[in-house]
């Protein structure tokens, strides 16, 4: 695509003809091993970082296994026998130990927060590359709000699990078998004791997450669809305020609003048990130890030292599981957003590029359809046997009633869709010969619907070509007739606009629409309704612009004002999908057929 014709790409998609229409996200069977080798797949650039992060969480368990064991000496070897020095000396060691254990447990998290963030970005990258890559026809189908909260909420709930999870769950292993080791050590009686309530904790907690799995999918699907909703309804305001929709759109919203509420609630909730069972299950098991750990102590099996060891030991061995059990419900919402993510990484635009396709410095303009037939969807046809053959330098104009086809013989001409069959030829070779992007960029657009970027003046009209000197954009702009307005402005060609350009009216985003397809200076040039939305003074000036720009040019015109195009080399009139007349204006006149009638329409009302 041209870089003028860059900017079609959003109208194109708005102002698409043919029975399509958007649908939800498409909940798929859930591959949880396969996303988690994906997930690793990116996290394992960070090698080094991981690695280190791991050392420090291995350096910190082993600390905090110390501790307990310290605090049981102290009370057994010092305390007991009122050893002030030796207990002062022992607590030092005690404080060096917890301080070394903060600093590594900050070490650890610092190095994972780093590596999620980098994990994060490349995965962001590669999924807003993806849907550049992807074909009109997937974002036809597809919500742009949702496509939105894939990229955002789903991303960003991955990042909250690989920051904060991973690390933990890691340091969480290693402390329940440190601590369990520990414990066999100094008493193994007593460490039995400790963990006779491991199988109940284990049962309830997957049984929990196994149950709560499908919640957390479904609350990631109702916050694709509600973003969506708000997308839609924010850029459709101004319609929605014209035609006093407020009350359906405050009702509609409600609704979905309150779907996401249910479905998040039935998630967290179901995984809202984990935390006050494992509590239970953790004073549960301390109850055991206290009580066996007495009468042990009584029978002289135990020491008071052991039994405050073992109590700090069982903090520490339950605190990773109830950690564990949280950690689970974080990794299951990054898992559920993950997968969406993948879903759409994993689609296969069906426009590509042949293996063997030509690289073209310019095109002649020589282009020809031959017995074109094309729909958007399988049960509707809305090309049927579409021929013509427009010659180099050419003027070629499409009249018809909208929904005839005109605007999808533009988007087949660009490949932005494929034809079903028959065949597309530029300068005597099949468009689908030529790389894509090489037969976009001798291709500029401008369409009826323009689109602007947040940005400046001079910056969207440079997007026609990027290297353009600021003399060669103002040149431009005087040849669109949008210097008169522009210098107008606060700041001139400086002025910054916001994006879709809504501080401009609709006539002068148009225009430079239109300096941008001048600057661009393309090999075919397409006017898809370019001045429908400019006054008719504005318009007799502009069209002398467009007549130096389309000279020696094919040109290809799209209007439904027919006196725009009583001066084109041949029309063609296209209606229900079918090209039923051919000619120059003169000539269909002669006919008296549909363009006759269509004219007369206009002018003899």
């Amino acid at each position: 695509m041209s870089k003028a014709s860059v900017q079609s790409a959003p109208n194109v998609m708005s102002r698409a003809r043919g029975p399509r229409g958007f649908g939800g996200p498409v909940v798929k069977a859930k591959d949880k091993k396969g996303t988690l080798k994906r997930i690793w797949a990116y996290m394992r650039k960070q090698k080094v970082a991981i690695i280190s992060a791991i050392l420090f969480v291995i350096l910190s368990t082993l600390l905090g296994l110390l501790a307990p064991y310290l605090i049981g000496v102290i009370i057994d070897e010092y305390i007991i026998p009122k050893d002030v020095n030796g207990t002062i000396r022992f607590l030092c060691l005690l404080a060096a130990v917890y301080i070394l254990t903060s600093i590594f447990t900050w070490l650890q998290q610092f190095l994972m927060v780093r590596v999620s963030l980098q994990t994060i970005r490349k995965l962001r990258q590669d999924l807003f590359d993806k849907f550049q890559t992807l074909s009109l026809r997937f974002f036809d189908k597809r919500i742009h709000g949702d496509l939105m909260s894939r990229v955002t909420n789903d991303i960003e709930s991955l990042n909250d699990a690989l920051s904060q999870s991973v690390i933990q769950i890691i340091s969480s292993i290693l402390m329940v078998s440190g601590v369990a080791i520990a414990m066999f050590v100094l008493n193994w009686r007593l460490a039995i004791v400790s963990l006779l309530v491991i199988p109940l904790v284990v049962f309830t907690t997957k049984k929990i997450i196994t149950y709560s799995s499908s919640n957390f999918i479904k609350r990631q699907r109702d916050l694709g669809e509600l973003n969506g909703f708000i997308e839609e309804s924010i850029s459709g305001n101004e319609v929605i305020s014209l035609f006093s929709q407020e009350e359906k759109m405050f009702t509609k919203f409600d609704v979905v609003n309150e779907r996401l509420r249910h479905s998040a609630t039935a998630a967290d909730t179901v995984s809202g048990f984990l935390g006050p069972i494992n509590n239970f299950m953790n004073n549960l098991g301390l109850t055991f130890i206290i009580g066996v750990g007495a009468l042990m102590t009584v029978q002289g099996m135990a020491t008071v030292g052991i039994i405050a060891a073992f109590v700090t030991y069982s903090r520490q061995f339950f605190r990773p599981i109830n950690q564990l059990s949280n950690l689970l419900n974080t990794f299951q919402s990054a898992i559920a957003g993950a997968e969406r993510v993948f879903e759409i990484m994993d689609e296969t635009s069906d426009l590509q590029d042949q293996q063997n396709a030509i690289q073209v410095d310019s095109f002649h303009g020589d282009v020809e359809f031959s017995n074109v037939n094309f729909s958007y969807e399988d049960d509707k046809q809305v090309l049927k046997n579409i021929s013509f053959h427009a010659k180099v330098g050419e003027k070629i104009a499409l009249v018809g009633p909208t929904g005839s086809g005109k605007t999808t013989i533009i988007n087949l001409l660009m490949r932005f869709y494929d034809i079903q069959s028959g065949e597309i030829r530029i300068d005597g070779r099949n468009i689908k010969d030529y790389k894509i992007n090489q037969l976009r960029e001798k291709i500029g657009i401008v369409l009826q619907d323009t689109f602007l970027f947040s940005g400046t003046i001079l910056e969207n009209i440079r997007y026609g070509r990027l290297d353009a000197t600021n003399e060669e954009v103002i040149a431009a702009a005087k040849m669109a007739s949008a210097h008169g307005f522009i210098k107008h402005l606060p700041a001139g060609y400086e002025t910054q606009i916001v994006s879709g350009g809504s501080s401009l009216s609709q006539g002068q985003r148009q225009l430079l629409a239109i300096a941008r397809a001048i600057l661009a200076d393309s090999d075919i040039l397409i006017l898809d309704e370019a001045t429908s939305s400019i006054d008719t003074k504005t318009e007799i000036e502009i069209q002398q612009g467009l007549n130096q720009l389309m000279k020696g040019r094919t040109s290809f015109v799209i209007a439904h004002r027919l006196k725009t195009i009583e001066s084109a080399d041949r029309i063609l009139v296209i209606h229900h999908g079918e090209l039923i007349e051919s000619g120059t204006h003169e000539e269909l006149l002669i006919k008296k057929g549909f363009y006759y009638e269509l004219y007369e329409s206009q002018f003899n009302l």
